[in-house]
């Protein structure tokens, strides 16, 4: 029986426990209710977006070394990408740059079958060929056998020179006046073929609709050289390298051609200034589009860029104008140099014309015989020998030939 009782009691004493325990569950299950039933209230005032990001923070904290390297993985990967690419452009591009257009330099020759056409040349104690000299401005020599050679540092000189040459060779009557007015005439000619070549330079380039005068500017370039590259042939080149790379990064192909077509138009128009700030000034006069005009205030990175078309003409100027025996600068520093010469005869009162011979060891003055006499005449010489020796290195001695010549016609004469 005290058995029995001791058992009842030991039971009751776990029943408690129980009943105790589960009351104390029951106050943690209802106090976790309490918790989530506030945290739930938290998150349903969240929008959408504010528990993705919510979420993503967490991720990231948790994940973030891996996505900074996945990260570093994607940019090295792009960066090799993008270097084969480019690579790629540029090579395609300078393959496509590829001309056949062959430019001349500061020679050019015309052969001559009878020996005695020479001598028509020279005439009468030398006066034929001073008067073809003096009237064209280039050096004639006849020393080679069945050529003549012409040479001048001004391609337009020479090509005039050439021109009337071989119509003077075709024609007996070889005199004085009459290579003065074979000279004038072929100088008319040779305006209409630089209207030619700009036209044929702007439809190689792939421009049409251009106005005149600015063809004819064009045209300038065939007988212009930039640091003995030759116009025609960097404007092509560029041209082409330019309008490649602009259809393979998707710019605008169209003002990247206009802007390669006229970004060293400045260098043939006379003026004050940088060849880049004449050729804005004459493009807007043409009404040109801004973007192609900033094209050509851009290319030398006188101002910012304004355009990823800018930076194409840029590219394409630098990479026409940097390969391989494109340039040579000494060419062009000889060029200055005879131009500053005659430029500073010129400045002389009195002073029609001159020109540079021999590179740059003669200068010949044209004196006008109205406005100064014989002794004036050597007392200029002299100003403007001294003058060029001082302000430019040139080599040696400068001789400067001056010449002064007084024709009086008459008016029967001059109707004949």
């Amino acid at each position: 029986m005290p058995t029995q009782n001791q058992d009842l009691i030991t039971l009751e004493k776990k029943l408690i426990e129980k009943e105790e325990r589960l009351e104390q569950e029951k106050e943690e299950i209802v106090k976790l209710k309490d918790k989530y039933i506030k945290k739930l209230e938290e998150i349903s005032s969240f929008t959408t977006e504010e528990v993705k990001r919510e979420l993503f923070l967490e991720v990231e904290k948790k994940e973030s070394q891996t996505i900074a390297r996945i990260i570093k993985e994607r940019e090295e990967e792009a960066k090799r990408e993008s270097d084969r690419k480019a690579q790629s452009i540029l090579v395609d591009s300078l393959r496509h740059g590829a001309l056949d257009y062959i430019a001349e330099y500061t020679v050019s020759t015309i052969k001559v079958e009878d020996e005695d056409v020479k001598g028509r040349i020279i005439g009468k104690e030398g006066r034929n060929i001073r008067a073809f000299e003096q009237a064209t401005g280039v050096d004639v020599n006849l020393d080679e056998e069945g050529v003549i050679r012409l040479s001048s540092f001004d391609q337009i000189r020479r090509e005039i020179a050439r021109r009337a040459l071989e119509k003077l060779v075709k024609d007996a009557r070889i005199q004085p006046f009459r290579i003065e007015e074979v000279v004038a005439q072929t100088k008319k000619e040779v305006e209409r073929i630089m209207l030619e070549e700009g036209e044929r330079l702007a439809h190689e380039a792939g421009v049409y609709n251009i106005p005149v005068e600015l063809l004819a500017i064009l045209g300038r370039f065939r007988f212009r050289t930039s640091y003995g590259q030759n116009l025609v042939v960097h404007t092509l080149e560029e041209t082409k390298i330019g309008v490649h790379i602009a259809l393979e990064i998707g710019a605008d192909s169209n003002i990247v051609r206009l802007g390669c077509l006229f970004h060293d138009i400045g260098k043939v128009v006379e003026g004050e200034g940088s060849h880049v700030k004449l050729g804005v000034e004459l493009l807007k006069r043409f009404n040109i589009p801004d973007q192609v005009v900033n094209c050509v205030a851009e290319h030398h990175e006188d101002k910012p860029f304004s355009s990823i078309e800018s930076i194409i003409v840029h590219i394409a100027d630098a990479i026409s104008g940097a390969r391989p025996g494109a340039r040579y600068e000494d060419y062009e520093d000889y060029v200055k140099r005879l131009s500053e010469m005659e430029t500073i005869a010129k400045r002389y009162e009195g002073v029609e014309d001159a020109y540079a011979f021999e590179a740059g060891r003669e200068l010949r003055v044209i004196i006008s015989p109205e406005k100064l006499d014989d002794a004036q005449t050597v007392i200029v010489a002299n100003k403007i020998r001294e003058e060029v020796s001082k302000a430019l290195a040139v080599p040696g001695e400068v001789k400067v030939t001056a010449i002064r010549e007084f024709r009086a016609i008459s008016p029967e004469s001059q109707a004949a």
